[in-house]
């Protein structure tokens, strides 16, 4: 979407849904505010500092959510840039501001320097983002105009800003279901990331999505026709090329080989009603063939970020596949704004039990970095707990639990409960007895079986993945190791 080279207050009011004439008055003041503050000040490219406090607002704006948040994006950089108090921001707008701006400064405020800065600034940060989730909205359309003028960034800071964008904002966009900056994102920072691998992906995907495109072209149209022609009278038919980033994960599993990869792009249909969404699903599979164990269902059972349609993957007819996913508009919404459509909807007073849902682990990031004493420790937790790719599996009562890939019945088990992780005795992954150190794959139902005399054993630290499991297996064999015991038997206290 190509911006103004500077957004006017007028023009970031437009993007508003409904905005009141307090809303109005708010964005104005806290534009020009923003305007007077960091008059003197100038980016690496040589434009005004304000031109990116705008684009945050803009950005803001454009996903909906309210006036106060949109406001604290313009003021997101006067503490830490223009040394506006925090106390100043307080009188001149409200606490409630003042809280979200500050919240904003502490993951800036350290600059990164080194591993042990850069994670104590994450720690906090997720502190602040577990108790308002609009912080972390700020923070992610702060970094989105950022990683899209990275050009103009010296050379040396390019890359770890790139790297940075990539394992933690693009993560983090992922989790909360924002799939179109989690996109943004990856295609911007990808370049600068991992510049031989984004040349290489690029050759070998351009002749590929010629091919694809031309069949989607194709496809569009036969598609709609059909779907009108069956009474779907007001459907969307469109297609997206997937992010070379993601691209690049797929050709890596598959030995860089393009022919292994199919689905470069995907068809997207929106219709009106769920009912609708069922109705187009039979409607394509009478008139193309689809792959079998390619058909999933996330409308009945959403993805733990929230995320909902049906897919499907259909024989092309030509020797490849492509992958065709049904929605709602309501659904095309959430998938591309995530966690800010729920605020929406929170704000027009609908039920926000999807948003306390989908911000539940946030709340255990908070409560867990307290725990963690070492700032490399956090970090590696962070990545492989919290923003590795994701899998979820089922309990036979049809519970979803979210866990990280590669997880095993161990992290399944400890993040049900300690208990039962503390007394496997074994584990059915759909009807079937299965080892321990079992992959789990998503969609498996996974029957956990206990019996009292059953322990944890120092190999599972080996089979367990997630940093819970591996907690609650060490504590318990150091309480329990004959050392312990020891202790305990002769000076009846712990050693």
């Amino acid at each position: 979407m190509s911006h103004p080279p500077y957004p006017s207050a007028k023009e970031i009011i437009a993007l508003m849904k409904s905005p009141t004439k307090e809303d109005k008055a708010l964005i104005e003041k806290a534009y020009a505010f923003a305007e007077k503050a960091h008059a003197e000040q100038k980016r690496y490219s040589g434009e005004p500092y304000f031109n990116h406090v705008a684009h945050v607002g803009y950005t803001l704006a454009g996903i909906h959510v309210d006036a106060t948040t949109i406001a604290a994006g313009l003021l997101h950089d006067t503490i830490e840039d223009a040394d506006v108090p925090p106390k100043t921001i307080e009188q001149e707008f409200s606490k409630e501001v003042r809280i979200l701006v500050e919240g904003v400064t502490k993951l800036g405020k350290l600059k990164y320097r080194g591993v042990e800065r850069h994670v104590e600034s994450l720690r906090k940060f997720f502190i602040a983002v577990s108790q308002d989730i609009r912080v972390l909205l700020i923070k992610l359309a702060d970094r989105l105009h950022n990683i899209q003028t990275l050009e103009h960034v010296p050379e040396a800071k390019r890359k770890r800003i790139a790297l940075e964008t990539l394992e933690i904002h693009s993560r983090l966009a992922d989790r909360f279901g924002m799939g179109k900056w989690k996109s943004i994102f990856e295609d911007a920072a990808f370049p600068y990331a991992y510049p031989e691998d984004y040349e290489k992906v690029l050759a070998i995907i351009k002749k590929k999505r010629v091919v694809d495109e031309k069949y989607a072209e194709k496809i569009h149209h036969s598609l709609q026709r059909e779907l009108v022609d069956n009474g779907i009278k007001t459907a969307k038919v469109d297609y997206r090329v997937k992010t070379l980033y993601s691209l690049w994960h797929k050709l890596a599993r598959k030995d860089m080989d393009a022919d292994k990869v199919y689905d470069i792009l995907a068809v997207r249909v929106i219709v009106k009603s769920i009912d609708d969404c069922y109705k187009a699903l039979g409607i394509i599979h009478k008139h193309w063939r689809p792959v079998p164990g390619r058909v999933k269902d996330y409308i009945a059972v959403p993805k733990p970020n929230g995320y909902r349609s049906l897919h499907t993957t259909i024989f092309r007819g030509d020797g490849g596949i492509i992958e065709i996913q049904i929605r709602t508009p309501e659904m095309h919404e959430e998938a591309q704004y995530g966690i800010a459509s729920h605020l929406a909807y929170k704000e027009k007073g609908s039920n926000s039990g999807d948003l306390e849902k989908n911000t539940a682990w946030l709340k255990e990031v908070a409560k867990w970095q307290g725990d963690v004493a070492k700032s490399d420790e956090f970090l590696e937790d962070l990545k492989m707990d919290f923003f590795r790719e994701r899998v979820f599996a089922f309990t036979p009562k049809g519970d979803i639990i979210d866990l990280p890939e590669e997880s095993t019945p161990i992290d399944f088990a400890y993040a049900i409960h300690s208990d039962i992780g503390n007394h496997i005795a074994g584990t059915k992954i759909n009807g079937k007895l299965v080892s321990l150190d079992t992959k789990l794959k998503n969609g498996d139902i996974v029957d956990i079986e206990t019996k009292e005399s059953a322990t944890p054993k120092r190999k599972w630290l080996d089979y367990a993945k997630t940093t819970m499991a591996k907690r609650h297996i060490k504590s318990y064999l150091d309480k329990n190791s004959p050392v312990e015991l020891l202790a305990q038997k002769f000076f009846g206290k712990k050693k």
